[in-house]
């Protein structure tokens, strides 16, 4: 079976959220477009409890986007986001998710940030994601949705690594840095994860 995965595509990081996308609104018509194809859909949420352990504002002298050691993790001082409950958290306006089966929400252990739909960055815990699919039969898994350069490549890292076959759909994702997402693509491609365009799909 073949999957579309959407990435955490929720206002906080669209153009004008707390932590913006660069163009992420751009991705969202390409994803409703994308899900008419797909026998099983899947979303991710950012799901932070106030005052997590990653936003800038929860330690004293932090600069947003500085990199601080937690718990002999590198961390990324986020500006808050994607707190739970708040209309921040909460799926663009325009996304279509009645295709959408299963929501899995990460990063809601306050003490540790959770970029992957599988695992939190320890991989102390799983979100449940791999067994649910695995349960599902399912084969490939189709990636889509924001950060490219943090969620939806540590989301498809993972999914390699539990032995899906993954994709990258390029035009259905955006990133925060476009250096880093061109890093990211390269690891990607090493760890034997294939790269495409949503008009290169013949199914």
């Amino acid at each position: 079976m073949k999957v579309l995965i959407v990435i955490d595509v929720q206002n906080d990081f669209m153009p004008g959220g707390a932590l913006a996308v660069p163009d992420g609104d751009e991705i969202v018509p390409v994803i409703n477009g994308l899900m008419e194809k797909f026998e099983l859909v899947i979303a991710t949420q950012d799901w932070h409890p106030a005052g997590h352990s990653s936003f800038a504002s929860s330690h004293k002298g932090a600069s947003e986007f500085e990199v601080i050691k937690l718990d002999g993790l590198d961390q990324v001082m986020w500006p808050d986001h994607c707190v739970q409950g708040s209309t921040g958290a909460e799926f663009h306006k325009d996304l279509k998710t009645n295709k959408v089966e299963a929501i899995f929400r990460k990063g809601t252990n306050p003490k540790i940030d959770s970029y992957s739909g599988f695992y939190d960055n320890a991989h102390l815990k799983s979100t449940g994601l791999a067994g649910f699919l695995k349960e599902k039969n399912a084969e490939e898994l189709y990636f889509t949705g924001l950060a490219a350069d943090y969620c939806v490549y540590f989301s498809m890292k993972d999914a390699i690594e539990e032995g899906f076959s993954s994709v990258l759909l390029e035009d259905a994702t955006r990133a925060l840095k476009r250096e880093e997402f061109e890093k990211a693509k390269l690891d990607l491609l090493r760890r034997g994860g294939r790269i495409m365009k949503s008009s290169e799909l013949n199914f």
